[in-house]
């Protein structure tokens, strides 16, 4: 079986360093949304090394930075599904950083979980 995202095709690669890497969402929730993966093929966090989570944290601090910089992001959620009965679609271990924006949702209190589908469509 493939995995798409042991497959991305490195030209979408925004950053990355020994042990994983960070793409652009290609269905986000917000504009900037990325997601870091471990370059080696992990179904969830839990699988992931000493190392591949370090690496992972450094590529979220260096996103962050690129994202709020280049987007005017106002805030971040950042998240991890775990199974196919937390929301976990794609089975190779990956770390959602979402930007919010101020007026993105009526309420922000609660996070991601009161947040819809993806608000705005973007290219």
């Amino acid at each position: 079986m493939t995995c798409i995202f042991c497959e991305k095709d490195t030209e979408k690669v925004i950053f990355q360093n020994e042990y994983a890497k960070a793409f652009y969402d290609e269905f986000p929730v917000n504009q900037g949304h990325v997601l870091i993966v471990p370059k080696a093929h992990r179904e969830h966090y839990f699988e992931l090394s000493q190392d591949e989570v370090l690496a992972i944290l450094e590529l979220l601090h260096e996103c962050r930075a690129y994202i709020a910089e280049r987007f005017q992001a106002d805030g971040f959620n950042i998240g991890w599904n775990c199974g196919e009965e937390a929301g976990q679609s794609v089975f190779h271990a990956h770390c959602h950083l979402i930007p919010r924006y101020k007026g993105d949702v009526d309420k922000p209190k609660g996070g991601i979980r009161n947040f819809k589908e993806a608000l705005v469509k973007y290219d």
